[in-house]
């Protein structure tokens, strides 16, 4: 069955204003969604509310705008809760993105209980968010970082895996789905595997959180990170879910307003959780906006969006392949819509802005993944990356642009 026959795509259309756009004259084709997504009028409409009638800083005050927007502010904390299936609203910790809670793992978590010669282990596909901060802390403390090669199709190589893991093992940092190449990793078979060797787990999850249903507790992670604007919502708001048994015993990431519980100059007690990591004033409005995406996804339906993705996946690795010459990169088995390609002679800077000549917007270059760059011996790739407003239509209109691409340069 024609999944689209059941999704309304027109009405789902209707509620992206930025899909009524025109790029040079042409109606826009949006395809650029791993990088961010549209936000529907709801999540518009929240921040708008937000900043007309309702601004407030949270838990300072005992006026009625603080109150309120304290009360909202905190149900998006229990919203993103129930969304990931945490135990505790005390387990989720808002941030700016996935790029801040990586970062605070590796700062709090790592300087605190991580020293020289012990081992992290990542994959040869992760983003550069997943590398660096993984780096800086083996600069600073010794410890020892570990690359799990990945094959010609895009799939981590899962015997090696296993044989990275040794009781020196203290975290494995992955990536649920990637950004570049689209293949979904086996993330509940790499959690059992390090939890054997004793090894706590962090899930990238900035791309996961669009495409299926994330279960925190099923998933048996220690920490789990996504950021709002890959799932429809505001950019600089992101989430780090910790199990609390972890988080209790971690520093805090940084100083400052509403993380403390008393402060003399002679010495300091934290908030408890989540507020021992959230110091300073948060960004209100974004994590009012990631509660509003939130309810906008479920009340489509995960399950659903995951099918439609899954047909235009299909439609779009069929086409593309008709074009000549053209060369997918990233083949695996289990993979999300993330459409990554080469054209042999055609920089993909070049098709990028020819493409864009004509209204349709993808990604050019290494997407913050240089190594599998270097991996698949290319300098870059083009990225057309899927979401649950595009149509067959606009994978026709991609097409159509590159074929222009391969006459100009012919």
């Amino acid at each position: 069955m024609d999944v689209a026959m059941s999704f309304d795509i027109k009405k789902i259309r209707q509620d992206f204003p930025n899909l009524a756009v025109t790029v040079r004259g042409k109606k826009l084709v949006y395809l650029d969604n791993a990088a961010t997504t549209f936000k529907p009028r709801s999540v518009i409409e929240s921040g708008n509310r937000h900043y007309t009638s309702g601004v407030a800083n949270v838990h300072r005050g005992v006026h009625y705008l603080s109150e309120m927007a304290t009360q909202e502010y905190e149900e998006a904390r229990t919203k993103t809760r129930l969304f990931l299936n945490a135990s505790d609203n005390s387990e989720i910790i808002f941030t700016r993105g996935t790029t801040e809670s990586i970062n605070l793992v590796a700062h709090s978590f790592g300087r605190a209980f991580l020293k020289a010669g012990d081992e992290i282990i990542i994959s040869a596909m992760e983003h550069h968010s997943n590398i660096v901060p993984w780096q800086m802390l083996c600069e600073q403390n010794g410890c020892v970082l570990k690359i799990i090669p990945i094959n010609d199709d895009g799939d981590i190589i899962f015997e090696e895996y296993r044989k990275l893991l040794t009781t020196k093992t203290k975290l494995v940092s992955i990536v649920y789905i990637s950004n570049s190449l689209g293949t979904i990793n086996p993330i509940e078979e790499i959690i059992v595997e390090a939890h054997k060797k004793g090894a706590l787990v962090l899930v990238d999850g900035a791309q996961a959180v669009s495409h299926a249903k994330i279960d925190v507790q099923k998933l048996d992670c220690d920490f789990f990170a996504f950021s709002g604007h890959k799932l429809f919502g505001p950019t600089g708001i992101g989430v780090l879910y910790g199990k609390r048994s972890l988080l209790e015993k971690m520093p805090p990431y940084q100083g400052g307003g509403d993380m403390i519980a008393s402060v003399t100059f002679e010495k300091t007690t934290y908030n408890v959780l989540p507020y021992k990591f959230e110091a300073g004033t948060p960004n209100i409005a974004g994590a009012i906006g990631l509660g509003a995406a939130i309810d906008y996804v479920e009340s489509i339906g995960l399950e659903a969006i995951a099918n439609y993705k899954k047909e235009l996946l299909d439609y779009g690795t069929k086409v593309l392949l008709m074009i000549p010459g053209l060369r997918l990169i990233g083949t695996a088995k289990q993979k999300s819509s993330i459409l990554s390609f080469v054209l042999p002679d055609i920089h993909p800077h070049d098709l990028g802005t020819i493409v864009d000549g004509e209204g349709v917007a993808i990604r050019t270059g290494h997407h913050c993944t240089q190594p599998v760059m270097k991996r698949f011996n290319i300098p870059a790739t083009a990225r057309a990356s899927l979401a649950f407003y595009n149509t067959k239509e606009e994978i026709d209109a991609l097409v159509a642009a590159v074929q222009k691409a391969r006459e100009v340069f012919k």
